[in-house]
């Protein structure tokens, strides 16, 4: 049995507005959908019964916040985000990439991975593409990310080039690194405003058939999308 897998529904015929049902071991989610940000655990504000009233079925939490806090121990032994939240819905993990893209002056990034200094303790920490997916199958998601380089959008094309071979590399990592486990994993596009790398990204992640997709950084034209519509896959979520 597939992780995840997506059905179309409908296509608007002005458009490319497309509404479709996703189907996961947990439950079945129609799309498009809004994700409520819950980046610690918790929708702050809100409890989850009330966000199951109001029509919500995936959260979305944070890897990097979640390994500072409360860590992946924790989850391990509490079985799981789902206990730890009273939460029976779908949750979907983002890889911790773009928060550490957000520290320029307190992290590093090298082949091995991003390290960064963690704001609870000062301490290094490095976020390898397999401490990253390790994090997520401790959290317990339903729909993981895979750990990407983020870079300006205007950023120049060699920059853009580079950072978008090292997402791809990650991304490989990222999968082997899934194993076994029934959790489904997202690969993120990356290459800036630059649409030759966006279209080289996407087809590049999709030969890796992986379960869905994500678009990462900013996006500033309509290649990648013609891209991933014609090939019918799983587009969830758009990041910053």
């Amino acid at each position: 049995m597939e992780r995840l897998s997506f059905e179309l529904e409908k296509k608007a015929s002005l458009s490319n507005a497309r509404a479709g049902t996703i189907r996961s071991e947990r439950m079945e989610v129609q799309t498009p959908i809004f994700m409520p940000v819950g980046t610690q655990a918790t929708v702050k504000g809100i409890k989850t019964y009330e966000l199951e009233e109001l029509g919500a079925d995936i959260l979305l939490a944070n890897t990097y916040h979640l390994l500072l806090r409360p860590g992946p121990e924790v989850f391990e032994k509490l079985g799981g985000i789902h206990r730890f939240m009273n939460w029976k819905r779908m949750v979907l993990t983002d890889s911790g990439g773009f928060q550490i893209f957000s520290l320029p002056h307190s992290r590093r990034m090298t082949e091995a991975g991003a390290e960064f200094r963690s704001y609870t303790d000062g301490k290094f920490i490095l976020l390898s593409p397999e401490k990253s997916i390790a994090t997520q199958i401790s959290i317990g998601s339903d729909i993981m990310m895979v750990l990407d380089q983020c870079v300006p959008g205007d950023s120049d094309h060699k920059t853009a080039k580079k950072a978008m071979d090292l997402t791809h590399r990650w991304a490989l990592r990222s999968l082997a690194a899934r194993g076994e486990s029934r959790q489904a994993l997202f690969g993120i596009v990356q290459g800036a405003c630059h649409p030759d790398l966006r279209k080289q990204s996407a087809e590049f992640l999709i030969d890796q058939g992986f379960d869905g997709y994500a678009i990462g950084g900013l996006i500033c034209s309509t290649v990648l999308y013609r891209v991933l519509m014609r090939s019918r896959v799983r587009l969830i979520r758009v990041t910053a």
